[in-house]
């Protein structure tokens, strides 16, 4: 094992690259020993936890030795899921101070997105994760330069939000994973280091109100814009976001760089104060500016705005994966880069190829992180309930093949399912590297029937294409299982950019059935012949409904920075909040003819015109 670059000796765990080589090298060494590392952090792991009430409750000791606790750790301690140790992390939060889960104190709750799958979690996190995560964020840098050099000759625009935190009943924070790292002492105190110049003061990042803090980084940005390499948000959403804000209020920000004033609705002390030592009245800046975004068009704007931007940096694995071609539309051929894959449960790897297209995204997972297992989808999707026994070690997975994630973390959770599933595409060394397939679990269902998020959205993106020849495109989605009405049905919600023909009603009966054309064999079984499904119903709702949507989950306590449009929704306050802003809608046939050997709807445009169920 390589030594960390400092006077103490570092655990596997630690280790704290420095120079650029340095950090290459760390890469190659543990992907070429992976097995050998996975086997020392899980010791490691275990050593820390040693007095934790929950290794100790399935047998596991370290005071005979390492290896007998690895073996009783593999023998004895089970899958679980949140559910499970909910009680556990309920007693953490009202104040049980005793070592419960982890052998170290818990220094916050990471809360979950709420938009993957499920409610809010308390994902319990201990001080030292910050450095781990730090220890990913430095591997990007080096990697990239591998691919484009010069990067240190300019700045990043990234657009990086904070949430107001609140406390658990025992005290402890309960904030995003983002919110804790951006309010950390290893980002807000970090040397300075060229490769990770920003034009946003930290002051604008950590202003809790969106709103000032967009409107100040994206001024930030805009003054800095012969400087600005690369541009980038976490999720591809929220660069959308920031984009449609810029589209809306690109007057006032010129304004205040013509006139050096910032604008009076910007009233966060800190903010003004931290803008103000950087904005100076330039009125050929903002008189630039001006004429690129009153252009008819705002396709490359984002190239047009940042001449020298080499990249976007934001994810478009997963559920983003639909914002692609938006983002291509405004980035005018900027590559689109996923750098490194995450969660509020711990960091886990990087993509070592970025520049490759989006939809050949793989992360390596770096095994010093924590302790993978592999759970065969074969085994999560089985009708009993997995075991440990069906799990395999990093080293161990095949290629091509998917599993679900399962993780032992330092922070104290013990062969935990992540919920993501992965497909091994290569290897790096000993290191698989792992493409992101779907969530786990995140579907429809009417009767027997489940379509999961993957399904779903290829079924959407082939539909969307009927829209075309009118010039209207889809902005954005969700979907719900009616069941008010015997037989249920599922009701898509699409929010469209139209175009300058209206779509007829006919097409948007198309855009239904087309969708039902791309679900599995037993949705059509039972939509066509058990009739226990309902016709499919698309519901047109106004522009900007999605950012009304987004709103309420940050008033809800979602993470501007971690949240994405859920794919599907329960219903409630959300589905009530949608269909309030409906403007028209329209069912799949009512009777469509599917022959089940065939596997196809025999369908014809007379059924067209056949009355809605």
């Amino acid at each position: 094992m390589p030594e960390a670059p400092s006077a103490q000796p570092a655990p596997a765990s630690g280790y704290a690259p420095g120079a650029h080589s340095e950090a290459l090298d760390f890469i190659e060494h543990v992907t070429a020993n992976a097995g050998k590392v996975q086997q020392r952090v899980l010791a490691e792991i275990l050593a820390q936890n040693a007095t934790a009430e929950y290794l100790r409750r399935y047998g596991v000791s370290v005071s005979s030795s390492p290896l007998d606790a690895v073996d009783a750790f593999r023998r004895c301690v089970p899958l679980v899921t949140y559910e499970d140790l909910q009680p556990d992390i309920l007693r953490i939060a009202n104040g049980d101070t005793s070592p419960i889960l982890s052998g170290k104190p818990i220094s916050e709750f990471l809360t979950s997105s709420g938009t993957s799958g499920g409610e809010r979690k308390l994902m319990p996190t201990i001080a030292d994760e910050l450095d781990r995560r730090s220890l990913l964020y430095s591997l990007l840098m080096p990697v990239m330069s591998q691919s484009l050099p010069g990067l240190d000759k300019g700045k990043a625009m990234y657009l990086l939000f904070v949430k107001a935190e609140s406390r658990t009943p025992g005290g402890l924070a309960a904030r995003p994973v983002l919110t804790s790292y951006y309010r950390s002492r290893q980002f807000l105190d970090r040397p300075h280091d060229p490769y990770t110049a920003y034009t946003s003061p930290n002051k604008a990042i950590l202003c809790v109100d969106s709103y000032q803090s967009m409107y100040a980084q994206l001024l930030c940005g805009l003054v800095h814009r012969t400087d600005v390499l690369r541009v980038g948000a976490v999720f591809a959403s929220g660069l959308l976001r920031a984009i449609r804000f810029l589209e809306k209020h690109w007057p006032r920000l010129c304004h205040d760089i013509r006139t050096g004033e910032l604008d009076p609705e910007i009233t966060d002390h800190a903010v003004r104060d931290a803008v103000g030592r950087l904005l100076h009245a330039n009125p050929a800046l903002a008189s630039e500016i001006e004429a690129e975004c009153s252009k008819p068009s705002w396709e490359g704007i984002i190239r047009r705005l940042w001449p020298r931007t080499k990249y976007i940096d934001v994810i478009v694995t997963g559920a983003m994966s639909q914002y692609i071609q938006t983002l291509e539309f405004y980035g005018g051929g900027l590559p689109l880069i996923c750098t490194m894959y995450a969660s509020s449960e711990c960091y886990f790897g990087l993509n070592l190829n970025p520049m490759c297209k989006p939809g050949d995204v793989a992360y390596t997972l770096i095994p010093t992180m924590c302790h993978f297992e592999f759970l065969p989808v074969h085994c999560s999707n089985a009708n009993a309930e997995p075991s440990h026994r069906d799990l395999v070690d990093l080293v161990d997975v095949k290629l091509g093949h998917d599993y679900e994630l399962v993780v032992t973390t330092f922070s104290g959770l013990c062969r935990y399912r992540v919920g993501d599933v992965l497909r091994v595409a290569g290897f790096k060394n000993e290191a698989p590297m792992f493409s992101f397939v779907r969530r786990r679990n995140v579907a429809l269902s009417i009767d027997s029937d489940k379509t999961d998020e993957t399904e779903l959205h290829t079924a959407v993106s082939s539909a969307v294409q009927h829209l075309a020849p009118f010039g209207a495109s889809l902005v954005e989605y969700t979907s719900y299982a009616d069941t008010a009405a015997i037989p249920g049905h599922y009701v898509l919600f699409w929010e469209l950019r139209e175009g300058s023909t209206a779509v007829p009603a006919s097409v948007f009966e198309e855009c239904c059935l087309s969708v039902e054309e791309a679900l599995n064999s037993v949705y059509r079984q039972c939509r066509a012949c058990d009739r226990s499904i309902g016709p499919l119903e698309i519901r047109v709702v106004s522009e900007g409904t999605f950012e009304k949507l987004m709103d309420y989950a940050l008033s809800q306590g979602a993470s501007i920075n971690q949240y994405k449009a859920p794919r599907c929704v329960r219903p409630g306050p959300v589905v009530e909040l949608l269909d309030a802003r409906m403007q028209a809608s329209y069912f799949s046939p009512k009777c469509p003819k599917w022959s089940p050997g065939n596997k196809q709807w025999n369908t014809s445009k007379e059924l067209l015109s056949i009355g809605h169920a």
